[in-house]
């Protein structure tokens, strides 16, 4: 079930400034984490994003989890 999530975030340059975003639509990863940590619930997220499924926030999370299983983070010389 995780890789189906997955593939429900985007990363397309031509949108949100290549910003990871849900389907391809202009709905930022990291907005949409941003509300549920808030407090938002997903059912609250869901009726003001009609638009969007419960798999789509799931998807957010779990691309999340993904990110913080990174085993190194270098800085990219400027």
């Amino acid at each position: 079930m995780t890789e189906n999530l997955l593939r429900k975030i985007t990363i397309d340059t031509n949108i949100c400034h290549g910003k990871p975003t849900i389907r391809e639509l202009r709905y930022p990863v990291d907005s949409m984490l941003e509300m549920m940590t808030s407090g938002m619930s997903i059912e609250e997220l869901l009726a003001d994003y009609a638009d969007l499924q419960k798999e789509d926030f799931l998807a957010c999370i779990e691309y999340a989890a993904k990110l913080t299983q990174i085993k190194s983070i270098y800085k990219i010389a400027s």
